[in-house]
């Protein structure tokens, strides 16, 4: 599938989603910037990463003092082309990972580590 298409479905679901969430946590979350990318294009530019990533928070959470920097501000990258091999090009699948996906990283912007977030059936 092209990267534009992929694109278009995972924004969609991130709104979707984001209009879900309850009032506090769609508020809290605000603050928390979304990036919609593919691993090819940061492999492309010698970015550090595990290569089989599906999702990644990055910077400071909610539970953490005020960034002093902006390389510490909030976000989460969704990868696009890992999510859409994991579901082996399955578009309802895609759809569905992107958005545990999303929570589970959300998750860990809110504060909470990796067993709290499983705990919430987003592992």
């Amino acid at each position: 599938m092209r990267a534009e298409r992929l694109e278009t479905i995972a924004q969609a679901v991130v709104e979707k989603t984001f209009q879900e969430l309850p009032a506090p946590i769609r508020e809290a979350a605000a603050d928390c910037l979304i990036e919609l990318v593919f691993m090819e294009d940061c492999v492309a530019v010698d970015e550090a990463l595990e290569t089989d990533l599906l999702g990644l928070f990055e910077g400071c959470s909610r539970a953490d003092p005020e960034p002093e920097s902006a390389g510490q501000l909030p976000r989460i990258r969704l990868f696009l082309d890992n999510l859409w091999d994991y579901v082996e090009a399955d578009i309802t699948n895609f759809r569905q990972e992107v958005r545990i996906t999303l929570l589970h990283e959300l998750g860990h912007y809110l504060g909470l580590d990796e067993d709290q977030v499983e705990a919430l059936g987003l592992a």
